[in-house]
């Protein structure tokens, strides 16, 4: 059973959250998971005025993503910062290379799965993710989202993110807020859960 996590993260909370799904499909036994980023499509000089390029070098060293990889995995769980309500340009622009997948019906029957980051507490996080699986319907893929079992979702002592469409965090204005632990264990929660409806997919 192999589990693909595919994310682009600009400040590193998208990141974090990968590798808390990642912890999450590793708990289950027989899974192999592995982490990967879409390129990046802007320039070094915008990265720079947008003080982003020491917050990437925490995760430079994850490899990036080829469109062929997706059609060797069982599942994809895939994470994007919100641009807009909508997935963000760099993810947009890497499924829209995924039309050779689409011709052959390669990612046909295979679970997809999605988790987001948001500068503020309503700024996307339902949207981005519910527009985001329209790709994947496209691609005949099996929708798994983040079920009301996960209860840290229902929480309403603290602010967080997560609904039953996925995991999600809240940056905060200036990406000063890191993932809570509520919000990480939603997202090692998902991607466990993606991990057991592949595996019973897969039987």
């Amino acid at each position: 059973m192999k589990i693909l996590v595919v994310f682009y993260s600009l400040y590193g909370h998208v990141y974090k959250m990968a590798e808390a799904v990642c912890a999450g499909a590793r708990e289950l036994s027989g899974v192999s998971v592995d982490l990967r980023r879409v390129p990046e499509t802007l320039p070094k000089e915008i990265l720079e005025k947008m003080g982003a390029i020491e917050a990437q070098k925490a995760f430079s060293h994850i490899p990036v993503c080829s469109v062929e990889e997706l059609a060797q995995a069982d599942a994809i769980i895939f994470g994007t910062p919100t641009r807009f309500g909508n997935m963000c340009g760099q993810m947009r622009q890497f499924l829209d290379a995924t039309g050779s997948l689409w011709a052959k019906g390669a990612l046909v029957g295979k679970v997809g799965s999605v988790f987001t980051s948001t500068a503020t507490q309503h700024g996307g996080q339902e949207s981005t993710i519910l527009s985001f699986h329209t790709t994947l319907l496209h691609h005949g893929m099996v929708i798994v989202g983040l079920p009301y079992v996960f209860q840290g979702q229902m929480r309403s002592d603290e602010i967080t993110g997560c609904s039953p469409y996925g995991a999600s965090t809240i940056a905060g204005g200036k990406g000063e807020r890191a993932p809570s632990e509520n919000e990480l264990a939603g997202a090692r929660f998902q991607g466990k859960h993606v991990a057991q409806i592949a595996s019973k997919l897969a039987r």
